[in-house]
C-alpha cells in the first residue's frame, strides 16, 4: 500500500485540493466579509417575524444548508430547508426567503428556482461567483453574497455555510452564530495541523484511510451528524471515485441493519460512525450496539467523534476529517482527487440533448 507522506500527496494530488481543504479556517473568517460586502440591509426585504428559509443548490453549493440545519439545530425559529432540483415546495410563499447557491452560477437547477421564486414574489439571495445567477440577480437588484473563483464547488463548503448560518440570521430564522464561527476558526487550525499531510502516519485521517482502502464505506450519521455523513458519502464519490453510502440513526435500525446480514458475501465493507460529542445518550446505546451486531461482518468498524464546544466546531471537525480522508483515499489510489470527469462528460450530454 503507498505511503501516506508529504511527497507522495503533493504528486498525486496534482492540482493542490488538499490546499483548499487545509485553508478551511481561513475560509470561514472570509465568507463572513463576504456575507458583509453583500449588504443584505440595503436590497433584501424584510419580512415581520420568524420566516422560513429556503437553500437552492446541487451538490457542495447544496451541503451548506444542510450543515447549517445541523449546526442550528433546536436553535431553529424558523423552517430551513435545502431543496436540490428543478422546483420549489409547494408551500412556497411571498413570505418565504430563498437562497440560491450555485457556485459556478450555472447551475440549471438552481438557475430554474431563482426564476420561480421570482415568479412568486419571495425575496431572495444569490450566492455564487458569478455566471448567469449573479448576472440575473444584479439585473434583478438582488443581493449576491460573492464567492472567491478557483475553486471546485466541493471546496467552498466553508462560503456555502456561513453564508446561510448569516441569512437564517438576518431573516430572523435562527439566531446569530458569528461567535461560534470565529470560534471555529481556531479550531480548525489546530485539526488542520495535526490531520494534514505533515503529519505522522498513524494521524488520524491517514489512519481512516488506510482502513477504508479498498473497501466499500457506509458512513452514518445521527442527529447533527447526519448530513456530516452525506458529506463524506459525496467526498469519497468526487475525490477518490470510489462508491460509497450513508445512512442515519436511529432509521438505520429499523432496516438497514438487517442488510448488513449477508455483508461479507458482497463485498469488502467498512462502517464508519460519525458521532457529535453532545449527541443523545440513547443514540450512543444505539451506536454501539448497531456496531456490535454488524461488526461480524464488516471489514472494519471506525467510530469518531467530533472535536469542539460549540455546534459550529463540532460539525466542522467532522467535515474537514472527512475531506481530508478522502483525499488520502485518492492517494492510496494513486489518482488526482480533482477531476470529475464523468459529471463533465453527463453536463456535455445534457446540453447537447437541449439543441436537438
Amino acid at each position: 500500500m503507498p505511503a501516506l507522506k508529504e511527497g507522495e500527496i503533493s504528486r498525486v494530488d496534482a492540482a493542490g485540493l488538499v490546499a483548499d481543504v487545509l485553508a478551511m479556517p481561513t475560509q470561514l473568517e472570509d465568507a463572513l466579509w463576504r456575507v458583509e460586502s453583500a449588504s443584505l440591509e440595503k436590497s433584501l426585504r424584510r419580512l415581520e417575524g420568524p420566516t422560513p428559509l429556503i437553500v437552492c443548490g446541487m451538490g457542495g453549493s447544496a451541503i451548506g444548508g444542510d450543515l447549517a440545519a445541523a449546526v442550528l439545530g433546536d436553535r431553529l425559529m424558523a423552517p430551513l430547508h435545502t431543496i436540490r432540483g428543478y422546483e420549489l415546495p409547494s408551500w412556497t410563499m411571498p413570505g418565504s426567503y430563498v437562497l440560491c447557491a450555485s457556485y459556478s452560477g450555472n447551475t440549471e437547477e438552481t438557475l430554474a428556482c431563482y426564476e420561480a421564486a421570482g415568479a412568486l414574489g419571495a425575496p431572495r439571495v444569490a450566492v455564487t461567483t458569478g455566471g448567469l445567477l449573479a448576472e440575473a440577480a444584479r439585473a434583478d437588484g438582488v443581493p449576491v453574497i460573492p464567492l472567491p473563483g478557483g475553486l471546485q464547488p466541493r471546496a467552498a463548503v466553508a462560503y456555502m455555510l456561513v453564508s446561510v448560518l448569516e441569512v437564517a440570521a438576518y431573516v430572523d430564522a435562527a439566531p446569530a452564530v458569528r461567535t461560534e464561527i470565529d470560534a471555529a476558526c481556531a479550531s480548525l487550525t489546530e485539526l488542520a495541523r495535526e490531520w494534514g499531510p505533515q503529519a505522522d502516519s498513524d494521524s488520524l485521517a491517514k489512519r481512516v484511510a488506510q482502513r477504508g482502502h479498498r473497501t466499500t464505506m457506509c458512513i452514518y450519521g445521527a442527529g447533527p451528524t447526519g448530513p456530516v455523513a452525506s458529506r463524506w458519502k459525496t467526498q469519497v464519490n468526487e475525490n477518490a471515485k470510489m462508491p460509497a453510502f450513508w445512512a442515519e440513526l436511529p432509521e438505520a435500525d429499523h432496516n438497514e441493519i438487517v442488510g448488513w446480514e449477508s455483508a461479507s458475501e458482497h463485498g469488502s465493507t467498512l462502517a464508519v460512525f460519525l458521532e457529535d460529542s453532545d449527541q443523545h445518550p440513547r443514540v450512543r446505546q444505539r451506536i454501539e450496539l448497531t456496531a456490535g451486531l454488524i461488526e461480524p461482518q464488516a471489514a472494519g468498524i471506525v467510530r469518531l467523534e467530533s472535536r469542539g464546544s460549540t455546534a459550529v466546531e463540532r460539525v466542522m471537525s467532522l467535515v474537514l476529517l472527512g475531506d481530508l480522508v478522502s483525499i488520502y483515499l485518492a492517494v492510496l489510489k494513486g489518482i488526482d482527487p480533482t477531476p470529475v470527469d464523468v459529471i463533465e462528460r453527463l453536463k456535455e450530454e445534457l446540453g447537447a440533448r437541449e439543441t436537438v
